[in-house]
């Protein structure tokens, strides 16, 4: 794990799962140039430390998941570049195999709907409210657009992208920017059931599953996307835990998995 102070994130470790807490709530967790550098190197240790298997990121407070870019910052600072990984760290990263889920506790805009893009499931609380603001202030959501293109309905994402109006968490449900709806306040538990969940599952299984779900969506046909060569598969077939899985059924016990 990470062992430099952190300034704008909290991490908690929950068994295999890590726990990422947005902590600028003064701002309604809204990021600027050095919380996505710290982002980024969380999510680079998440992604070498084969203890963790599933991440959350959530927001702290109980007004806002994420409202962007701390416009404050760009207006005194400039607009700073993002680091490869992109906006939270994670929005242009297209390597890292293990799963994200969003837990969206509050208000979610502009970057905040980027960062729920860029996640593998999403939870949000039902006083959840989401959009993409950018337009009324001269700007665009960047490669979140690219995602909602590819993630929902085209007319769904034309509306959120050209209005710039919000939505309520049902609204979000219905259109597939969210996966579920949990009571208020319990979008984090909720999220963490579901991870727990998730590790009843093989790690490289996951791994596989999201590689294959995503590169899939580079091919020109299905027949190219089954033909495709996915190293994440390759290395789960070979696994230890591979053997493990059957093993266990037949043995009728429960399976303990090693992620290799």
């Amino acid at each position: 794990m990470i062992t430099a102070p952190l300034h704008y994130c909290r991490l908690d470790r929950d068994d295999h799962i890590l726990v990422v807490t947005l902590d600028r709530p003064e701002v309604l967790n809204a990021l600027h140039a050095a919380a996505h550098a710290e982002l980024e190197r969380v999510f680079d240790d998440y992604a070498a430390d084969d203890d963790l298997r599933v991440a959350i990121i959530t927001g702290a407070g109980e007004r806002a998941f994420c409202v962007g870019s701390d416009l404050k910052a760009i207006a005194s600072e400039g607009q700073q570049p993002y680091p490869p990984g992109g906006f939270a760290g994670i929005t242009t990263r297209f390597d890292l195999l293990k799963p994200l889920i969003a837990a969206v506790n509050g208000l979610c805009l502009g970057g905040g709907v980027e960062i729920v893009a860029a996640c593998d499931l999403a939870i949000a609380d039902e006083g959840a409210e989401f959009g993409l603001p950018e337009p009324r202030v001269g700007l665009a959501a960047t490669n979140g657009l690219a995602r909602l293109a590819w993630q929902l309905p085209a007319k769904d994402a034309m509306w959120l992208a050209l209005t710039g109006k919000r939505i309520d968490a049902d609204e979000a449900r219905r259109i597939s920017l969210v996966n579920q709806v949990a009571p208020r306040g319990a979008a984090l538990q909720s999220a963490l059931a579901l991870a727990r969940d998730m590790l009843e599952c093989a790690p490289l299984a996951l791994q596989a599953t999201k590689q294959v779900m995503l590169e899939s969506l580079a091919a020109r046909d299905i027949e190219g996307a089954m033909r495709r060569s996915y190293p994440a598969m390759e290395r789960m077939f070979a696994s230890e835990d591979a053997r493990e899985g059957p093993r266990a059924f037949a043995e009728k016990r429960k399976p303990v998995w090693r992620g290799r």
